[in-house]
């Protein structure tokens, strides 16, 4: 066994899931051994950014209010952003078309499984739902993919 390379993929499911299954049917693994890992990897990214998303909301949450009081002290104009743009009232569109379902299987998908994972939870954080259908999301979209990169790369 290629230990090696079952870190690599485990990391490298940890930060962007998508691929992960493409390089481990690259590397060699068998596609069990190639679905846990990449399962196991993005499983754990999940676990630890939704649950340390209330930290990073807050964390920005500061970091912003900061910079406004700096900019009153120093005297500098602060030019605020809008709070209502074109991606704004896309996202909010795309979130009450696909529902919660949707967003807690595609956005750990699409863009990562760490801003996924605090999206969903930024959307949806007060609902039990919310985890469990993120890791039924990553166990199917890990399954899914590792069949197509081991139909592909075999």
């Amino acid at each position: 066994m290629n230990w090696g390379a079952i870190i690599g993929i485990f990391f490298s499911a940890f930060i962007k899931f998508m691929f992960a299954p493409f390089v481990s049917a690259r590397v060699g693994l068998d596609f069990y051994t190639a679905w846990i890992v990449v399962f196991s990897g993005g499983l754990v990214s999940a676990i630890v950014f939704y649950f340390a998303s209330e930290y990073f909301t807050k964390r920005n949450h500061d970091k912003k209010i900061k910079k406004y009081k700096e900019a009153l002290q120093s005297g500098k104009p602060l030019k605020l952003k809008k709070s209502f743009t074109k991606v704004n009232k896309y996202l909010v569109k795309f979130k009450h078309s696909i529902g919660q379902k949707g967003i807690c299987v595609l956005a750990p998908l699409f863009l990562s499984v760490p801003i996924g994972s605090i999206v969903c939870a930024k959307f949806y954080g007060k609902s039990k739902k919310t985890f469990p259908i993120i890791v039924f999301g990553l166990a199917m979209n890990s399954f899914i993919l590792s069949i197509l990169a081991f139909t592909i790369f075999k």
